[in-house]
């Protein structure tokens, strides 16, 4: 049959399920983050600090050493929720900077390259494209965040026993919510710092500026105002807020829970706009 004589006809043949062709994207992203030395040091580098807490933690439940401290040294080394909170700082700051290296080359090589048509011609939605970077980035992060926050809890509760884990379960539930939450908003300015600048090196620039840069901000208004209400813009903080309500911990002052918890809400629906806003695989010219 001659060629011009064959019409369009739709491929009918065997393909992939939906969830199989989705995880393409974070199994292939991950293989290729893991393979750049940089960020398996940083993630190796990530991990002192939990050992150093989990090291703390053994410690502390030695009563031979601790029957040789003072009274306000045994108070000190109590497991509670300000230890979990000094962790949950640290390794927040860690994730920052994980996201900062890893996330700039998940969007910006596709925009670079104008890969986009060729993702979205294929069963692929730009919400699946998103989710499926979210996922990659924020899987990432897990292993610096709530991840090591939980082994350290299930430490403490193995060696507390007599139902400690059942009495502080709160502080459990706070650091999965708590750094699930703060692991949600790291990952997405990381991507919309990729889709909007497609050099890597400036993307990651402009993650450690957002977070740094705008923490100075917050602290020069709030001490020019001589308020606390600034300090709601600044994400770290809001995060450190929503954290000390979740872990019952005396929180700083400022503004409350409810209020930090809405900033953060709102930052997302912010970066998810920008996200959305810049893939788009055809621009059309007025």
């Amino acid at each position: 049959m001659a060629v011009y004589r064959r019409g369009y006809q739709r491929y009918a043949g065997p393909v992939t399920g939906r969830w199989e062709r989705f995880w393409v994207l974070p199994r292939v992203a991950w293989r290729r983050l893991f393979a750049e030395r940089l960020i398996v040091a940083l993630l190796v580098a990530s991990l002192v600090w939990p050992l150093l807490c989990a090291l703390y933690i053994y410690v502390s439940h030695q009563a031979e050493l601790l029957a040789g401290m003072a009274r306000p040294l045994r108070d000190l080394a109590a497991i509670g929720g300000p230890f979990f909170i000094v962790f949950m700082r640290v390794q927040a700051v860690l994730a920052v900077l994980v996201a900062a290296l890893a996330g700039p080359g998940l969007i910006a090589p596709d925009l670079a390259d104008n890969a986009l048509q060729l993702y979205f011609s294929r069963p692929l939605s730009r919400a699946a494209y998103v989710l499926g970077r979210l996922l990659t980035l924020s899987g990432l992060l897990s292993l610096v965040t709530w991840v090591p926050g939980l082994v350290l809890f299930g430490i403490q509760a193995g060696m507390a026993g007599g139902g400690w884990a059942g009495a502080n379960w709160r502080i459990g539930a706070g650091i999965v919510a708590g750094l699930g939450a703060w692991v949600l908003v790291v990952s997405l300015v990381a991507l919309a710092a990729s889709a909007a600048v497609k050099m890597r090196v400036v993307a990651g620039g402009l993650v450690l500026g957002f977070f740094f840069v705008l923490g100075g901000a917050t602290a020069m208004i709030n001490a020019v105002f001589r308020s606390t209400w600034a300090g709601v813009l600044n994400p770290s903080w809001a995060a450190r807020r929503l954290w000390c309500a979740l872990l019952g911990v005396d929180p700083p002052a400022g503004p409350g829970a409810w209020e930090s918890a809405a900033a953060l809400v709102m930052l997302t629906f912010l970066l998810l706009a920008l996200i959305e806003r810049r893939l788009r695989p055809v621009e059309v010219a007025a």
